[in-house]
């Protein structure tokens, strides 16, 4: 069976060391009751959970054949039931909402690491509440008073949860186009029509309520995505004095059959007249429901880093314990019949990218929580405004990078098992089906690096991409002389990256289709430097310390500078070879056959 250890002491280094963070939170009186001893017990206890109730249920669930659909109904996998009682009954669900609903208020740099321990042990699981706290995220930002109170308190004790409903079988990153309807009626309730497919959670066993959150258009509404409104849809019309009444006509009609995470319910989803209720304004919708949506595309990026830790703890048991061949130097072990794949220079390699990319995904991850929490929590304007113009940089980029290089990691990490990597017992395969979907669903890498390169960079003249790289170059420019090693290799990064991105805004100023073409490998690019600013923090808070395992965040660190960040030449170069070597291909040669 697959192994799992939390990896809870470079959680705490990450937290304690790199970022600062009991200092951060007691600067903050909204965040000033949380300490590193509270933040270090909360995610011991969930390392216990996820190795000693999920992570078996993992691989079962695959194998049963995931959740199982019967006449409108969903029974989720075996033991998921009882697990997710027991995960509501410990304030799981709700760690990081208001404490006003019956959340515990922690902050979002701490519960991006207890979500990476659910996703490294049971994605699927972590699936069910994850669209719950999403929810509860839009309800709490956009809702009525009256909305708040029936359905919050409800969602963090895991007797209702939450659904997202956009996709629609013709419309999926085109919202503007969605179909479903909601016809006002006289009580001020609207009557929603329309179908939806890829809804996770959209029905299943787990609570006796799900409240789903469906974009739809009104009559009249404006043609496009400013003609898109918000509705509360419960499964069960929730009665005046909160308890459940009649069933509301909205039914899964089947489930996907997927590739992975098969555990987690996938459905079509059928609203038939159903009764919904509008959340915010009329026409504002997309506006709340990105609420969700970014918090989500962040997830994902936490999605990869479990995925990762989990496949290279895997792989290092794995390289350690199997014997094969004999070092070049010399046997290592001579009393055994060969040494173990360890010696071979290759599949330190790959141990080594997979252990690089984790520890940078980690506090890349950690950072963007920070600033969430900045967002959130801060009294000073300023700092509010800066934070959230970085956060809207950097979502993009936690989704699509950190689940592109997740991957890589994964695929690199089931290669060191050789063939033992492609069969269903040591748990590789599973992984990576199961990562797969991260770089698929909450907008595709795709999409993210259109945002990135066209929202995000092009729309604001390059201010927050600018200001971000003032940041990492403030950062390294202070740091000591005994690391030069990373500190000269970031702020060479850090102009390349500036200069690349005056490029982009040149050439998309005189090329309409360059943006598109090149917005993958720019994402890339500045995904790449902000793993070295990373690596920079890493080295700056482990080098003054005693021991190997501060010395080993040294010597990753300059492995990541001497061996990963040479990809930045050659991002820079796909994104000046322009767009049109990629367009001028006729849409005929694509099907033709020789």
């Amino acid at each position: 069976m697959p192994i799992y250890n939390a990896p809870l002491k470079d959680m705490e280094f990450i937290l304690n060391d790199v970022f600062q963070a009991e200092q951060f939170w007691q600067d903050n009186e909204n965040l000033a009751h949380l300490d590193m001893a509270t933040a270090n017990a909360i995610l011991e206890e969930m390392a216990k959970f996820s190795k000693n109730v999920i992570l078996d249920l993992n691989r079962p669930a695959d194998e049963e054949g995931g959740a199982q659909f019967n006449n409108g109904e969903v029974k989720t996998p075996t033991g998921f039931k009882e697990a997710f009682k027991q995960f509501a009954e410990g304030g799981w669900v709700g760690l990081g909402a208001p404490e006003e609903w019956g959340g515990q208020g922690m902050p979002k740099m701490l519960t991006v690491l207890a979500d990476e321990m659910i996703w490294s042990t049971n994605p699927s699981f972590m699936l069910y509440p994850l669209l719950t706290v999403g929810a509860g995220m839009a309800i709490n930002d956009r809702a009525s008073q009256e909305q708040k109170e029936t359905y919050l308190p409800k969602f963090y004790t895991g007797e209702w949860s939450g659904t997202m409903c956009l996709t629609e079988p013709h419309s999926g990153t085109d919202l503007g186009i969605i179909k479903t309807k909601a016809e006002p009626n006289q009580d001020g309730s609207y009557n929603i029509t329309g179908t939806k497919i890829f809804i996770t959670s959209g029905e299943h066993d787990l609570s006796e309520n799900i409240i789903h959150l469906v974009l739809a258009k009104t009559p009249n509404a404006p043609a496009g995505s400013r003609g898109i409104s918000l509705f509360i849809v419960p499964k069960f019309l929730v009665n005046a004095d909160g308890s459940l009444g009649e069933r509301n006509a909205v039914a899964a009609g089947s489930i996907e059959h997927k590739m992975g995470i098969k555990g987690s319910a996938t459905c079509v989803m059928n609203f038939d007249g159903a009764k919904g209720y509008m959340v915010g304004n009329e026409n504002e919708g997309l506006a709340g429901m990105f609420v969700m949506m970014n918090y989500e595309r962040l997830s994902m990026g936490i999605q990869g880093i479990g995925a990762a830790e989990f496949a290279y703890q895997n792989a290092a048991q794995y390289a350690t314990d199997r014997l094969q061949g004999r070092a070049s130097t010399g046997a290592k072990s001579p009393e055994k019949p060969a040494d173990s794949i360890l010696v071979h220079g290759d599949v330190r390699r790959m141990l080594l990218n997979v252990r690089a990319n984790n520890e940078a995904s980690r506090a890349f991850a950690v950072y963007v929580g920070q600033q969430l929490d900045i967002t959130k929590y801060s009294t000073d304007p300023e700092a509010v405004r800066k934070a959230t113009d970085r956060v809207a940089l950097l979502t993009p980029i936690a989704k699509a990078y950190l689940t592109d290089k997740a991957l890589d990691a994964a695929l690199e990490a089931q290669m060191c098992f050789g063939g033992h990597g492609y069969i269903r017992e040591w748990g590789m395969e599973q992984c990576v089906r199961d990562l797969r979907i991260a770089q698929i669903y909450e907008g595709t890498n795709g999409v993210q690096s259109q945002d990135l390169i066209g929202r995000k960079t092009i729309k604001c003249n390059g201010a927050y991409v600018a200001e971000y790289i003032e940041e990492i170059r403030d950062f390294a420019n202070g740091l000591d002389a005994d690391l030069n090693f990373i500190k000269d290799a970031t702020l060479d990064a850090a102009t390349e990256v500036a200069d690349l991105t005056q490029f982009v805004l040149a050439q998309a100023a005189e090329n309409v289709e360059f943006p598109n073409a090149a917005a993958v490998d720019y994402l890339h690019a500045v995904g790449l430097l902000s793993f070295a600013y990373m690596f920079a923090r890493i080295a700056n808070a482990a080098k003054d310390k005693d021991g190997e395992f501060f010395q080993n965040k040294l010597a990753l660190a300059q492995y990541f500078a001497q061996r990963i960040l040479p990809e930045l030449d050659m991002r820079i170069a796909k994104v000046k070879a322009g767009s049109d070597l990629i367009m001028n291909f006729s849409e005929d040669y694509f099907t033709s056959q020789a």
